[in-house]
């Protein structure tokens, strides 16, 4: 009970940092940073950030048993066949996701692409029931549908009821981006449950970053860094380490404690959050539809979470304390 209290204030930090970083990315890529140029910043930083993360993590446990027979230096070791598990993961989480999303973004309506990220909890849940057995029962189920009913009216209020045209490329490329990540939710969990957030991502973010980098470095190159604004700084700042590192660190965090499908319900938090953040900062405004959209997140949130699958619940258990 307490290990799964523990991880929703940790996805609900995930996802209000992507909520976040949504607004903010975009400004910073609005003022001289490309989209691919923020995906390679992204992951090198991120790797830079958790490796940075494990050096400190490794001097603290020396520290601890530095007086002892016992070292940290064999702790979390992982096997070859999990290096190749891990690589997957990177794919399926950072490049697959990031790359698919952002191309897709850009040759298709920005509400194309809020409306097409709330297939992800129905696909994570289809693909749960798939590759781990996770039984689709119907106040799960109801849950998913009031989910993504709440932030779909959520986007469309947003919007201020502007309609939007897209390209059907783009649209099938943003859930491609879901499709994807909804992979590494299912697929990856028992690998992700044996290990550290802190070791999972130093990995997964490595891998991406020797994927991506070598198509990114050429324009990254040429980006004109001393012509960016030290807003445009503060924003790239805010996506490495909010957006990527604290986020990912909380959502792999979660990932050990909740099902999967509890987890992709919390991708319908973020506009909730951009919502919030538009209206503190004066740009929107805060109406019924609103708060009604909001309510049926949550009230989808709520019953995903209390859709007990008691079976799958312990094959969980076990695998994290195996």
């Amino acid at each position: 009970m307490n290990r799964n209290i523990q991880g929703h204030p940790c996805m609900a930090i995930a996802a209000a940092c992507w909520g976040l970083m949504a607004p903010l990315g975009k400004d910073a890529m609005a003022h001289g940073i490309s989209g691919f140029d923020m995906v390679g910043i992204r992951v090198t930083g991120g790797a830079l950030c958790f490796w940075l993360a494990s050096l400190f993590v490794k001097y603290v446990k020396g520290k601890k048993t530095e007086n002892n027979n016992n070292t940290a230096e064999n702790e979390d070791k992982i096997t070859k066949k999990e290096y190749l598990r891990l690589f997957g993961a990177a794919l399926f989480a950072i490049v697959f996701n990031q790359c698919n999303y952002i191309v897709g973004l850009s040759i298709t309506s920005p509400l194309n692409a809020s409306i097409m990220t709330t297939t992800m909890p129905i696909i994570t849940m289809v693909l749960a029931a798939i590759i781990i057995r996770e039984p689709i029962t119907w106040k799960k189920l109801g849950g998913v549908i009031l989910g993504a009913s709440g932030a779909a009216t959520l986007i469309l209020a947003s919007a201020g009821g502007v309609k939007e045209g897209g390209v059907l490329l783009g649209d099938l490329m943003c859930i491609g981006g879901q499709l994807s990540y909804a992979i590494y939710l299912t697929a990856f969990k028992d690998v992700i449950s044996r290990h550290s957030a802190i070791t999972c991502q130093k990995w997964m973010m490595t891998f991406a970053a020797l994927a991506v980098l070598p198509f990114a470095l050429p324009s990254l190159i040429k980006v004109p860094w001393q012509e960016l604004s030290a807003t445009t700084y503060a924003e790239t700042a805010f996506v490495v380490l909010g957006g990527t590192f604290l986020s990912f660190l909380c959502c792999t965090t979660a990932q050990q404690i909740l099902r999967p499908t509890v987890i992709a319900m919390y991708n319908y938090m973020q506009p909730i959050v951009a919502c919030i953040v538009s209206v503190m900062i004066g740009i929107g405004v805060f109406g019924w539809s609103h708060a009604v959209a909001a309510g049926l997140v949550f009230l989808g949130v709520y019953l995903v979470n209390a859709s007990k699958a008691k079976a799958s619940e312990r094959i969980a258990d076990s695998k994290v304390k195996s």
